[in-house]
């Protein structure tokens, strides 16, 4: 018998009332379940009852801005692994940046193209269906960091630590080819997807926090300036 494949929901949240017409205009055009919220307090309020897939983020909202809605959903084991996009305006580095720390997964500036909107939708729905795949993979242990894929869990010590589905990717990518140089460029291929823009800035985010998480483990992770980085070997 042949099951139904459940419909993609999307949380769309923007407190500019045409970009939310213009999502979910789109989205629903795409085949997704899309739900709007005008501010970061009914975001919140929506996300449990809604459950969404992934969550379209405006940065600067009132009430409650995008980086506090990001920082509330982290937090809450109910909704931390839900795929983040935030949707920014330009000359917003820093917070793109603060972003991408709390855990947000991809970032669109605007204006943005619809077709690139619904990529990089794709894009990440793809990565968060990823630890699925990675059931097969075997577990490694280096220097006191326990990666386990089954499980999408480190360890550091026999002590589980919280890391965002990028930083473990990240993390595993490096493990997996300890003491080679992994560039930037490839870094955004395999752990981000290839349809991915990011900048350097963005994926020199991402190794600081994941040094800050792994504490005095973290400088086994060395950069190789102007190249990338490596896992000592």
């Amino acid at each position: 018998m042949n099951m139904k494949k459940s419909i993609t929901r999307i949380l769309a949240v923007d407190d500019d009332p045409d970009i939310l017409t213009l999502l979910k205009y789109n989205l629903t055009r795409e085949g997704y379940e899309v739900l709007g919220a005008p501010d970061g307090q009914k975001a919140i309020e929506q996300v449990h009852g809604f459950r969404p897939d992934i969550v379209l983020l405006d940065l600067m909202m009132p009430h409650l801005s995008g980086l506090e809605v990001t920082k509330f959903l982290r937090a809450d084991v109910a909704s931390s692994a839900i795929p983040i996009i935030m949707l920014t305006a330009k000359g917003e580095e820093s917070d793109i940046v603060i972003g991408l720390e709390l855990g947000a997964d991809d970032y669109i500036v605007k204006p943005f193209s619809v077709r690139i909107l619904l990529a990089r939708i794709k894009a990440v729905l793809r990565r968060s269906e990823a630890p699925e795949s990675a059931a097969s993979a075997q577990s490694l242990t280096i220097d006191g960091i326990t990666i386990i894929p089954d499980r999408f869990e480190v360890q550091l010590d026999g002590v589980t630590i919280k890391l965002t589905a990028t930083e473990f990717r990240l993390l595993h990518l490096l493990a997996t080819r300890r003491g080679r140089v992994i560039t930037r460029t490839q870094i955004v291929d395999e752990t981000r997807g290839e349809d991915y823009a990011v900048t350097d800035r963005s994926v020199d985010v991402h190794i600081t926090s994941l040094r800050k998480k792994l504490g005095t483990h973290g400088n086994i992770i060395e950069t190789v300036r102007g190249v990338g980085y490596r896992m000592k070997g």
